[in-house]
Protein backbone atom coordinates (compact mmCIF):
# COMPACT_ATOMS: atom_id res chain seq x y z
CA UNK A 1 0.00 0.00 0.00
CA UNK A 2 1.18 3.52 -0.75
CA UNK A 3 2.11 6.17 1.74
CA UNK A 4 -1.10 8.05 2.45
CA UNK A 5 -2.13 11.24 4.23
CA UNK A 6 -4.72 10.99 6.99
CA UNK A 7 -7.63 13.28 6.20
CA UNK A 8 -9.79 12.49 9.23
CA UNK A 9 -9.90 10.36 12.37
CA UNK A 10 -13.12 10.04 14.36
CA UNK A 11 -13.42 7.25 16.92
CA UNK A 12 -13.00 3.93 15.03
CA UNK A 13 -12.98 5.57 11.57
CA UNK A 14 -9.87 6.77 9.75
CA UNK A 15 -9.98 8.19 6.23
CA UNK A 16 -6.77 8.64 4.30
CA UNK A 17 -5.70 9.62 0.79
CA UNK A 18 -2.85 8.42 -1.40
CA UNK A 19 -1.86 11.08 -3.91
CA UNK A 20 0.23 8.66 -5.99
CA UNK A 21 -2.64 6.35 -6.86
CA UNK A 22 -5.44 8.89 -6.25
CA UNK A 23 -7.19 6.58 -3.79
CA UNK A 24 -9.17 7.31 -0.62
CA UNK A 25 -9.23 4.66 2.07
CA UNK A 26 -11.92 4.31 4.71
CA UNK A 27 -10.72 2.24 7.64
CA UNK A 28 -13.43 1.32 10.15
CA UNK A 29 -12.52 -1.17 12.85
CA UNK A 30 -11.19 -4.12 10.85
CA UNK A 31 -12.67 -3.18 7.45
CA UNK A 32 -10.98 -1.09 4.78
CA UNK A 33 -12.62 0.21 1.61
CA UNK A 34 -10.87 1.92 -1.30
CA UNK A 35 -12.41 4.63 -3.47
CA UNK A 36 -11.48 7.07 -6.18
CA UNK A 37 -12.37 10.65 -5.22
CA UNK A 38 -15.56 10.47 -7.30
CA UNK A 39 -16.58 7.13 -5.79
CA UNK A 40 -15.98 8.54 -2.31
CA UNK A 41 -18.17 11.57 -3.04
CA UNK A 42 -20.91 9.28 -4.37
CA UNK A 43 -20.66 7.00 -1.32
CA UNK A 44 -20.84 10.01 1.01
CA UNK A 45 -23.90 11.37 -0.81
CA UNK A 46 -25.53 7.94 -0.71
CA UNK A 47 -24.98 7.73 3.06
CA UNK A 48 -26.41 11.22 3.59
CA UNK A 49 -29.61 10.42 1.73
CA UNK A 50 -30.49 7.37 3.82
CA UNK A 51 -33.50 7.19 6.13
CA UNK A 52 -32.03 6.03 9.46
CA UNK A 53 -35.35 4.84 10.81
CA UNK A 54 -35.57 2.26 8.03
CA UNK A 55 -32.00 1.14 8.63
CA UNK A 56 -32.11 0.51 12.39
CA UNK A 57 -32.15 -3.16 13.34
CA UNK A 58 -32.00 -5.00 16.65
CA UNK A 59 -28.92 -7.17 16.92
CA UNK A 60 -28.55 -10.32 19.07
CA UNK A 61 -26.69 -8.30 21.74
CA UNK A 62 -29.89 -6.22 22.17
CA UNK A 63 -28.24 -3.14 20.65
CA UNK A 64 -29.86 -1.21 17.83
CA UNK A 65 -27.54 -0.73 14.87
CA UNK A 66 -27.62 0.83 11.43
CA UNK A 67 -26.67 -1.41 8.52
CA UNK A 68 -24.95 0.46 5.72
CA UNK A 69 -24.48 -1.37 2.46
CA UNK A 70 -21.31 -0.60 0.55
CA UNK A 71 -20.51 -0.64 -3.15
CA UNK A 72 -19.05 -4.07 -2.49
CA UNK A 73 -22.10 -6.33 -2.46
CA UNK A 74 -20.89 -8.68 0.28
CA UNK A 75 -19.61 -6.00 2.64
CA UNK A 76 -21.78 -3.95 4.97
CA UNK A 77 -20.93 -1.68 7.87
CA UNK A 78 -22.88 -1.76 11.11
CA UNK A 79 -22.98 1.23 13.43
CA UNK A 80 -24.56 2.25 16.68
CA UNK A 81 -26.08 5.72 16.37
CA UNK A 82 -23.01 7.24 18.04
CA UNK A 83 -20.66 5.44 15.69
CA UNK A 84 -22.78 6.54 12.73
CA UNK A 85 -22.44 10.21 13.61
CA UNK A 86 -18.66 9.87 13.99
CA UNK A 87 -18.49 8.06 10.63
CA UNK A 88 -20.44 10.84 8.90
CA UNK A 89 -18.27 13.51 10.58
CA UNK A 90 -15.15 11.71 9.37
CA UNK A 91 -16.44 11.67 5.79
CA UNK A 92 -17.38 15.37 5.96
CA UNK A 93 -13.98 16.29 7.34
CA UNK A 94 -12.12 14.09 4.85
CA UNK A 95 -13.87 15.68 1.88
CA UNK A 96 -13.14 19.14 3.27
CA UNK A 97 -9.45 18.29 3.81
CA UNK A 98 -9.21 16.76 0.34
CA UNK A 99 -10.46 20.03 -1.14
CA UNK A 100 -7.93 22.01 0.91
CA UNK A 101 -5.04 19.79 -0.21
CA UNK A 102 -6.23 20.15 -3.79
CA UNK A 103 -6.24 23.96 -3.51
CA UNK A 104 -2.78 24.02 -1.91
CA UNK A 105 -1.29 21.82 -4.61
CA UNK A 106 -3.15 23.80 -7.25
Amino acid sequence: MCESTILSTKAATVISFCKCCNTLYIWHNNIMLSFTAEQFKSFKKYSEDLDLEDMLHDFPDMCERIILRTPHRDISFTFTLGEWYYFKEAMDEALYMLEIYSMIEG
